[in-house]
């Protein structure tokens, strides 16, 4: 009883609940994508189970939760014991931008989840029909403000970052373009080659597979600075227009998580990033890893709200 009472007392002046790991993990984890399989979540989430597995010795399995935008399987995440057996990989929609685009959310991404680190980014690709006669970012600006009408764009969805890059695009040239929301990038992609829309904004990854079909043409990268990835490609930026849309996606986990295991977690998973495999896997992706502290990743996450807001509000978007 002693050696039980001492423990107890010696768990709540560390500030750990008595029965919570200080290391991570202690039994099978669940990484959490709030996609299917296949999206560029997946595919990450698969890489770092495959890798933390191996070098842990430990169960990692990948459980694929898609629906709402992304939040069904963000709930999931919040909705999980705070134990590190739970985490998952989202991004900026379910984690911010969700809030404006639905009427209401199941859960409160600001105060019910633990940000841990924004581990991949992936700059988009500005892109046009081959037919569209705009070879910069500036060309297809003039060409919005006088023939706007006759131009569609296309995306991944109703409020996602290709959809809200167009529409900055779009207000910044003072016009309005015809949205049409597709169920994913190989969609959106298609309309592309074929022409039914002419314009569109998606991950690097499905724009630059399609180049030589000859049918696209890339003219920017929506990155603050240029992608070492695309190093040819201009940014917006450098045509004057101050929209930044990279596609990233970050570790989370139960708000409550303990600040140790949650130290754990970000440790593993930053140096499985370091990992070369994995490496030149999300290379030959157009995605390069990251390992931003949890601070980082809430002032990076602050910042979308801060740039996304006007946009969503200027033109009304909703999801329901």
């Amino acid at each position: 009883m002693k050696i039980l009472l001492l423990s107890l007392v010696l768990a709540l002046v560390a500030g750990i609940e008595p029965g919570v790991a200080q290391g991570w993990p202690t039994k099978p984890v669940r990484i959490i994508v709030p996609f299917g399989p296949g999206a560029t979540p997946d595919i990450v989430a698969r890489l770092l189970a495959e890798h933390l597995q191996t070098k842990l010795k430990q169960t990692f399995v990948v459980e694929n939760k898609p629906g709402a935008s992304g939040n069904l399987g963000t709930e999931a995440v919040v909705r999980a014991e705070p134990d590190g057996a739970t985490i998952g990989l989202s991004i900026v929609g379910p984690l911010a931008l969700n809030t404006l685009l639905f009427s209401k959310l199941s859960y409160d991404p600001f105060s019910e989840i633990a940000l841990i680190s924004r581990i991949v980014d992936q700059p988009s690709v500005l892109a046009v029909n081959a037919d569209v006669g705009a070879r910069s970012t500036s060309e297809l600006i003039a060409l919005i403000k006088r023939d706007a009408a006759k131009l569609n764009f296309g995306s991944i969805g109703n409020g996602s970052l290709s959809h809200l890059c167009i529409e900055a695009i779009a207000m910044a040239s003072g016009a309005t373009l015809t949205h049409i929301p597709y169920a994913g990038s190989p969609q959106a992609m298609t309309a592309l080659i074929r022409g039914d829309v002419q314009i569109a904004c998606l991950p690097a990854a499905a724009v630059v597979a399609q180049v030589p079909t000859g049918r696209i043409r890339m003219l920017a990268v929506t990155s603050q600075q240029r992608s070492a990835l695309l190093p040819d490609l201009p940014t917006l930026k450098e045509a004057g227009v101050d929209v930044e849309a990279n596609a990233w996606i970050g570790l989370i986990a139960p708000a409550k998580t303990p600040e140790p295991v949650v130290s754990a977690i970000h440790r593993e998973v930053t140096e499985a990033l370091r990992d070369r495999t994995i490496g030149e896997k999300l290379k030959a992706l157009y995605m390069e890893p990251l390992s931003t502290t949890p601070a980082e990743f809430k002032a990076h996450v602050e910042a979308e709200m801060k740039r996304w807001t006007p946009v969503i509000k200027a033109r009304e978007i909703k999801i329901n």
